[in-house]
């Protein structure tokens, strides 16, 4: 979808009397290309300013004049929310509609599975009943579906892979607006998922489609039932999660992280190679690698452990 940057500023609401270009989607300031619309709505990205490609940014009046001369300033004190409302613009259209996939050899197909178009499946792979694959997946040899597993669109699945039953891949992120009056507007999720290679996930896991870009679950990783797994996540290669792990979005796991039932991040943070977060554990900030964590919010294990000993002692001396 392209649209004339006057389209986009009526359409969210914006004065335009600029040099009138074509916008085909909407990025980052980091990652935006020159035909793309970007915004602006934290300091902590000021020196992303200088450096964007992006050919319009959403941005208060005050910070326009940081902004390259190549880019175009769509002047709001609500970029966030002027986001949203241009992120519909882009969205995918659905259709209901059955197609053939391109198959490799020795597939094996349940007759009830739903094919959207242009689905590309590598040789040896099988799908069980009522799977849905939307369009434009890719799916890699040797990988199982098992009963009902969807697909959304734009999903890419590597070789040998393994999903059971229940899991949604694709899926909306959770990401929304929010109007001076409290109400809530939907950002529509506009990226997709990479599956790599030799990766299983659990039963009734839920993966999140990217806001904008990649969400990534990276070679080897093995994810236990119940999982989630939030928007523009990167999951390391070889990375292990039990039961009821949930990713806030954007978080980085680094490679042979190991997390443990029913521990959690918060968003926007990393945690680095060979770490592992223990049961219950709660991660707040970013982590360093090659260390164990454990407790609300996580600290290193032996000092949590040394800090509920002391906790259990003070109970004794009442």
């Amino acid at each position: 979808m392209v649209y004339k940057l006057s389209q986009i500023a009526e359409a969210i609401h914006i004065n335009f009397d600029g040099n009138d270009i074509n916008i085909d989607g909407i990025h980052t300031l980091e990652t935006a290309s020159a035909s793309q619309l970007s915004f602006f709505n934290a300091e902590k990205y000021l020196t992303q300013l200088s450096n964007t490609k992006a050919a319009a940014v959403l941005i208060e009046e005050k910070y326009a004049h940081l902004l390259p001369a190549h880019t175009q300033a769509l002047i709001t004190d609500e970029a966030y929310l002027k986001l949203a409302l241009a992120s519909k613009l882009f969205a995918y259209k659905l259709e209901p509609k059955r197609h053939t996939p391109i198959l490799g050899e020795r597939c094996a197909i349940d007759e009830s599975v739903h094919f959207g178009k242009n689905v590309t499946l590598g040789d040896d792979v099988t799908i069980l009943a009522g799977c849905y694959v939307g369009d434009h997946v890719n799916i890699g040899s040797g990988t199982l579906l098992h009963p009902h597993v969807t697909l959304y669109h734009h999903t890419q699945i590597g070789k040998a892979c393994i999903i059971h039953s229940g899991t949604v891949i694709g899926c909306d992120g959770y990401g929304f607006a929010h109007t001076k009056r409290g109400e809530h507007v939907k950002i529509y999720q506009n990226g997709n998922v990479i599956i790599e290679d030799d990766v299983e996930i659990g039963a009734n896991c839920a993966i999140d489609r990217a806001v904008f870009g990649t969400t990534y679950i990276r070679r080897g990783t093995k994810l236990d039932n119940l999982i989630q797994i939030g928007h523009n996540c990167d999951v390391g290669e070889h990375t292990l999660c039990a039961a009821q792990v949930g990713l806030a979005g954007s978080t980085v796991l680094g490679r042979n992280v190991v997390m443990g039932g029913q521990s959690a991040t918060a968003g926007h943070l990393k945690i680095g190679d060979f770490a592992t977060i223990t049961g219950k554990g709660g991660v707040t900030k970013s982590l360093e690698g090659g260390k164990t964590y454990g407790g609300f919010p996580a600290i290193e294990h032996k000092l949590w452990l040394r800090l509920q000993a002391k906790i259990a002692g003070l109970l004794k001396r009442q």
